[in-house]
């Protein structure tokens, strides 16, 4: 396929190559009001969810591989940039990037959902690993939206993008209000709040074990170092625990996130999760 394009980009010193980098930072990413989507699924799931892509960077043998998505990008008009090894490798943030980078416009902030059933509120998550796993996670189980409150992490980090493993392009997620306002914006939208700790007087199993799960539940989360801010855990109903069987002293944030999430959809619709 390199044959058929005479202008094949090598440099990593290419102009757009290096307003592409730019993107890595966050500050580069607010300049630019743009992100990067690596790997064909990333890419697939942003065209699918009909985020406006700029241009795209791929390798010939990424393109022979996915030659389905290059030809529906090619058909939305998106400008394709064929490059070599080296020039992929200075656009991609990853070590073995896998032959394709997009350049996205980043959306305009979600608004909280008018009728919430299923939210999680996350306090200063700092780790993008974490953030994008916990988008994924409430992806998977049906959830209305994610909450990032002040302090957290940039969603469309490349860490972020990729731990979500495409949901971030699917499922809302809401920057654009802090956690207490967050909290109470749901509650008065008939959301109860309910807390984690290793010491809750709310024990998870017993919970879902009842009825109180049904009901429409914001989930809070504070950051993976420092746990929920103490005036932040005021604001829930509860703080719920979940039982630790073996001998390990806690869930890291995502998992215990799953967790919560997956016990509640689970309640309020078994075909949910």
């Amino acid at each position: 396929m390199a044959g058929a394009h005479a202008d094949v980009i090598d440099s990593p010193r290419n102009a757009r190559v290096v307003a592409a980098r730019a993107l890595h930072s966050a500050r580069g990413r607010r300049s630019a009001g743009a992100f990067l989507a690596e790997g064909p699924h990333a890419v697939a799931a942003a065209q699918e969810a009909a985020f406006a892509i700029r241009e795209v960077f791929v390798t010939d043998d990424a393109a022979e591989r996915e030659k389905r998505c290059m030809g529906e990008l090619a058909g939305s008009g998106v400008p394709i940039h064929v490059a070599t090894g080296r020039a992929l490798r200075a656009v991609a943030e990853t070590v073995t990037p896998q032959g394709i980078v997009a350049v996205v416009e980043t959306p305009a902030p979600h608004a909280l959902p008018e009728h919430p059933r299923l939210v999680v509120v996350l306090e200063q998550c700092s780790d993008p690993g974490n953030a994008g796993t916990v988008i994924r996670s409430a992806d998977a189980v049906g959830a209305d939206a994610v909450v990032l409150g002040a302090g957290s992490v940039d969603i469309w980090s490349g860490k972020c993008v990729r731990a979500s493993a495409g949901s971030v392009f699917h499922l809302p997620v809401v920057t654009s209000i802090g956690a207490a306002d967050a909290v109470a914006a749901l509650r008065e939208r008939g959301c109860q709040v309910f807390a984690t700790s290793a010491d809750g007087d709310m024990d998870l199993d017993e919970l879902s074990r009842g009825s109180r799960l049904a009901e429409p539940t914001a989930w809070l989360f504070g950051s993976e170092a420092h746990g929920l801010g103490r005036e932040l855990g005021r604001l829930a109903d509860g703080v719920v625990r979940i039982p630790i069987r073996g001998r390990a002293e806690s869930f890291n944030l995502s998992a215990a996130v799953a967790i919560c999430l997956y016990s509640s959809a689970s309640v309020q619709s078994p075909d949910r999760a």
